[in-house]
């Protein structure tokens, strides 16, 4: 819920450095449509004997604050957020992502807590988790109500940032995504278990974050529309100002940036990394699509809805919902449809090899609601959960 401004993603389009000049001229194409990139992860701190939430940001923060603008609160006391530079591979994602989290670990100890990574916390905290005390914040809490109770609230998301030449091709790209979102929703799912046991979702950070005005799928929508819709959402009252339209994919308010905001924040960074690159490599065919005047699918809301849902509740090794033919389809099936369609994106990024690896480590491993639940399953107790997140936080892969 944070504001951004320190995302400095460069708007230009980036080509592959490691391109050789003997390509050919198509794949020097399409290295011109790959994206800068840039990512926030949000993360929980946890006491380490009870291993449940607790308000610590404010000693975490002051133990980091060598990183600058990088680390900054979140909505609530029990939660810390990072945010990477702009990068153009994803090596210097992936160094970015390990060093940040090894820093705010390292902060977190000095302040007598742990940090973890986690769309929800795994148990609930034992007193009280007040709002970070700043302006805003406080204002959203009283205007709010019962939405930002920390019980229900305190979630973990991961954002992904892409540089784009202006809001209106944001907009366009954001109605290209909306039929491929259910399936890296499911990749990403990381919050199976809430209050110490299993809610029957792989992501139960979704249901929580429905429950905020404007969750969900983007509208589809042109520069000028978006202008109207958003003033009228704030000048209603629903939202405090456009900071708050929290779409599943969104033009930053403050740079050419294209955020998509499905994912759960990742146990571990090499996860993230592979989200990152899917996303990107998926924005870079898709960018081809928008700049040659090929029209988004049409996908009803409700259906759309609907996969999300099914994306939410099952995981990547459950039964979804296909958006482009409204049948049923496994999401391991929507899944490997994505990553073809992403694979001239992937190719031209130079990603193509790094991601094919590490989603084939992820499917070995289990996705992160995978390995939450095989940890419960292990001896039954939510703690050790949290202790195996623990683990993973700063571990490579």
């Amino acid at each position: 819920m944070a504001v951004h401004a320190r995302t400095r993603l460069l708007a230009a389009p980036v080509a592959d450095r490691r391109t050789s000049p003997a390509d050919s001229a198509g794949h020097r194409a399409g290295a011109a449509l790959v994206p800068t990139l840039g990512v926030e992860e949000e993360f929980l701190l946890v006491d380490p004997a009870t291993r449940t939430p607790v308000a610590r940001s404010p000693e975490v923060l002051a133990g980091a604050r060598g990183l600058g603008g990088l680390v900054q609160a979140e909505f609530y006391a029990c939660q810390v957020e990072v945010c990477t530079e702009p990068v153009r591979t994803l090596p210097a994602l992936r160094t970015q992502l390990l060093y940040l989290r090894r820093e705010v670990a390292r902060a977190a100890a000095g302040a007598r807590c742990q940090v973890v990574a986690s769309g929800c916390p795994p148990l609930a905290a034992t007193m009280p988790i007040p709002v970070t005390d700043t302006p805003r914040y406080r204002l959203m809490a009283r205007h709010f109500g019962a939405m930002a109770d920390c019980r229900t609230g305190a979630v973990c998301g991961c954002h992904i940032h892409l540089g784009v030449r202006d809001r209106a091709e944001a907009l366009q790209l954001s109605a290209h995504l909306r039929p491929w979102l259910p399936a890296l929703q499911a990749l990403a799912a990381n919050s199976p278990v809430w209050q110490g046991k299993d809610t029957g979702h792989a992501s139960w950070r979704a249901r929580c974050w429905a429950e905020w005005p404007t969750v969900g799928p983007a509208p589809v929508l042109d520069a000028a529309a978006y202008e109207v819709l958003a003033d009228a959402l704030v000048s209603s009252g629903l939202l405090l100002d456009r900071r708050m339209i929290y779409w599943f994919a969104r033009p930053s308010e403050h740079v050419p940036t294209l955020e998509v905001r499905i994912a759960d924040v990742s146990a571990d960074a090499d996860t993230t990394v592979l989200l990152a690159g899917l996303v990107r490599g998926l924005v870079a065919r898709l960018r081809r699509d928008v700049r040659e005047g090929r029209q988004a699918p049409v996908v009803s809301d409700a259906l759309l809805r609907a996969a999300h849902g099914c994306a939410a509740r099952a995981g990547l090794s459950g039964q979804g919902l296909d958006p482009l033919s409204g049948r049923p389809a496994s999401l391991r099936h929507l899944l490997d449809r994505l990553v073809d369609h992403a694979r001239p994106g992937l190719t031209a990024a130079g990603d193509l090899d790094a991601v094919t690896a590490l989603l084939k480590r992820t499917l070995r491993a289990g996705t992160g609601a995978d390995r939450q639940r095989a940890a419960l399953g292990r001896f039954g107790r939510a703690e050790d959960i949290v202790d195996s997140l623990a683990d993973a936080f700063t571990r490579p892969a």
